[in-house]
């Protein structure tokens, strides 16, 4: 595999070589890559986090008859048109 890097890339990688906390650069783009895999899990949570609150807020609110009945297509239509302003 060929990878093409910008010299300010290549330039991190030798600087995190020359740390001493890596033997090569092979190192530092494996570990780069299991940090970008947990940061995605994470994101990923984040967001599953704040659609579960959402759902719970939409189901207290349709428990306390706060729901809106939409009974066509054309309703659910501008029902979205006002949502995206």
């Amino acid at each position: 595999m060929h990878v093409s890097l910008t010299p300010e890339l290549e330039s991190r990688i030798k600087a995190k070589v020359e740390s001493g906390l890596y033997n090569n650069a092979s190192e530092v783009i494996r570990e780069a890559l299991r940090f970008m895999d947990t940061h995605e899990d994470w994101i990923h949570e984040v967001k599953l986090a704040q659609l579960r609150e959402q759902l719970t807020v939409g189901t207290d609110q349709l428990d306390r008859g706060e729901g809106i009945a939409i009974e066509s297509r054309a309703a659910l239509d501008a029902l979205f048109t006002d949502i995206k302003g």
